[in-house]
């Protein structure tokens, strides 16, 4: 992506880009140019590295709402500006609806609504007053807009982000693009707890028309676009990274193939 767009000089936070997804994301903006601060209430395990370039990490518990103020508010003396936010953070365990109570439930919605929310508005202050503006990505979910078995909370917050994300684009617009990002399935160091072992991956990504299962870079790949000069003129959008989406299983059932 950085043989043709160029992010030089522009400042990114991915929330969450310590790891998986989100860390492929961050490395997707170092590799375009761009001046990468990751965070999370934990330090990475390794430095987020790509293009002999490192994101810097600095700590921050994004549901706590006067902690990310205050981390926004440090980008502002010690950068000056903030081009893009990537509202990554978020995720769920397994949990049926019937399971753990309400309450468990709230937080997962908490984690994956309220708090990219709560940065979104903070990094808002900054890009509001900038000539150039701002972007921000949203990081959605195809569980969004199907049922989610085992993760309805993720699924319904991901579905409220997406019509968040619509309505921040005509509130915020023209200062301020917002998008979304929406992911099917992704092959992570962590895709063992969702598909089983290198047999259950390669079963699962036979289900996704392109034969395989999206790499955190490709979602990165996604986000830097829509930050960037070529989607000047997208706003309020959803594009979905998933493969072709999954193959109905009325085919399956009456044994057509494709």
């Amino acid at each position: 992506m950085a043989t043709i767009i160029d992010l030089s000089g522009c400042v990114t936070v991915v929330t969450g880009g310590t790891r998986g997804v989100g860390a492929g994301i961050a490395r997707a903006f170092l590799e375009a140019g761009a001046d990468v601060v990751t965070c999370a209430r934990r330090p990475p395990d390794e430095p987020v590295e790509a293009a002999g370039r490192t994101a810097r990490f600095l700590p921050v518990d994004l549901r706590d709402a006067d902690a990310v103020g205050a981390f926004f508010e440090r980008l502002r003396t010690e950068y000056g500006r903030l081009d893009t936010l990537v509202n990554n953070a978020g995720g769920t365990p397994f949990r049926m609806l019937g399971e753990g109570g309400a309450g468990r439930h709230a937080r997962v919605v908490e984690l994956n609504l309220l708090t990219p929310l709560t940065a979104s508005l903070a990094a808002y202050e900054l890009m509001r007053g900038q000539r150039s503006g701002g972007s921000i990505v949203m990081i959605g979910s195809v569980s969004g807009a199907r049922p989610s078995p085992g993760t309805a909370a993720y699924g319904a917050a991901k579905a409220g982000l997406e019509g968040l994300a619509r309505s921040m684009a005509v509130e915020w617009a023209p200062r301020v693009r917002v998008n979304t990002v929406v992911p099917g399935m992704v092959r992570t160091e962590l895709s063992y707890l969702h598909y089983g072992d290198e047999d259950g991956v390669a079963a699962v990504a036979r289900t996704v028309p392109l034969g395989r299962l999206a790499t955190p870079e490709d979602v990165g790949d996604a986000c830097v676009f829509l930050a960037s000069e070529r989607a000047a003129y997208i706003s309020g959008a959803s594009l979905h990274v998933h493969g072709g989406g999954e193959r109905p299983a009325f085919l399956d059932a009456a044994g057509v193939n494709t």
